[in-house]
């Protein structure tokens, strides 16, 4: 079993309340303030888009960009954190709105090429070794407009690219289904997985698999773990938690299907996630209705649910569980299972 979990969550997720129908409704909170929140919430890693390390980066020089990315180093140094991963925020510019990668438009993709290394930069500044990489419009608005095998060859190629420029980071695909394009191109870890063999460094590309994409796509999250750790490709989670096939929630971990967070913890406790540092990410939003000082309870609140979860996951009786499955008792099983989440 794994021992002690570290854990991360990015500085976006202590924002301002807007979501997709409205408007901020908190106010900012300066990042420098952000980071010290962390330890005292118990989190240790911090997760960066990498315009969330340099602000206005589109503006600045390679050198401009390195030279901010230290100072940040140094600020998280000195709160005792480490950056966890960094990842291109490709998806908001004005050259991506037709795809980053896999637009149509050849300087809009070597826009995302020298973006994409650009926060290399920024990872080797941090002192990281992780890239994710969610490839939120590679897809298309009408199928018509992009040719699927074009466009699966194109991400191969920009990733080669990120692999050939930093030798010394891995790169975990995101998947979603949809959001913001209908259809995605990679939309389920398999399809992330089976990317990462066309790749000139397969080892080096794995996936991070985020409970309400999983959700979104109609699949459950434990079982995309399982597949990602079959392949020995699960590099960083996101956890949290989603109510139906709609937008993506971010809802704090386990507060929908308590079962099905239960799962996601027995599935990466039993495999030994976290031994070979990685970490627990959440990706979790505070409620538009939390007022401005206890709006990171959203946070704390899935850090505890997964340890109490963790708990139960270790305290199961697993004999009794595989007598059950042995005799495919499974309605028993269901009970079993049920009674042990509600403390009978």
């Amino acid at each position: 079993m794994a021992g002690e979990y570290r854990f991360s969550f990015g500085p976006w997720n202590i924002h301002e309340g807007a979501d997709p129908f409205g408007p901020t409704v908190r106010d900012s909170v300066e990042f420098g303030k952000k980071l010290k929140l962390y330890k005292q919430l118990g989190f240790d890693g911090v997760q960066f888009h990498d315009d969330d390390a340099v602000p206005g980066m589109d503006d600045l020089s390679p050198e401009q960009i390195i030279k901010k990315a230290e100072q940040v180093h140094s600020m998280l140094e000195g709160e005792g954190l480490v950056a966890e991963f960094v990842a291109p925020r490709l998806w908001e510019g004005g050259l991506t709105i037709d795809g980053t990668y896999t637009s149509n438009d050849p300087a809009c993709r070597d826009y995302a090429r020298q973006r994409s290394r650009r926060m290399l930069d920024i990872t080797a500044a941090l002192d990281c070794k992780l890239v994710v990489l969610w490839l939120a419009r590679e897809g298309t608005y009408i199928r018509e407009a992009k040719d699927s095998k074009v466009a699966v060859e194109r991400i191969v190629e920009a990733i080669n690219d990120m692999l050939a420029y930093n030798p010394d980071v891995k790169i975990a695909i995101e998947p979603k289904p949809n959001e913001p394009m209908d259809q995605a191109y990679i939309p389920t870890a398999g399809h992330a997985v089976a990317l990462s063999y066309l790749t000139d460094a397969p080892q080096r590309v794995g996936v991070n698999i985020e409970t309400a994409h999983v959700i979104l796509a109609g699949l459950d999250p434990s079982d995309e773990m399982g597949f990602a750790l079959a392949y020995d490709k699960l590099f960083t989670v996101h956890l949290n938690d989603q109510n139906g096939l709609k937008f993506d929630q971010d809802k704090a971990f386990g507060s929908v299907d308590l079962r099905r967070a239960f799962n996601q913890v027995r599935i990466l406790d039993q495999y030994d996630y976290g031994t070979r540092g990685e970490f627990v990410g959440l990706d979790v939003k505070a409620m538009r209705t939390q007022k401005q000082d206890v709006a990171t309870k959203h946070l704390s609140n899935s850090r505890a649910i997964f340890l109490r979860l963790l708990e139960l996951v270790r305290s199961l009786d697993k004999d009794k569980v595989q007598k059950l499955i042995n005799e495919r008792d499974y309605e028993e099983l269901d009970l079993l299972t049920i009674n042990h989440l509600m403390g009978r």
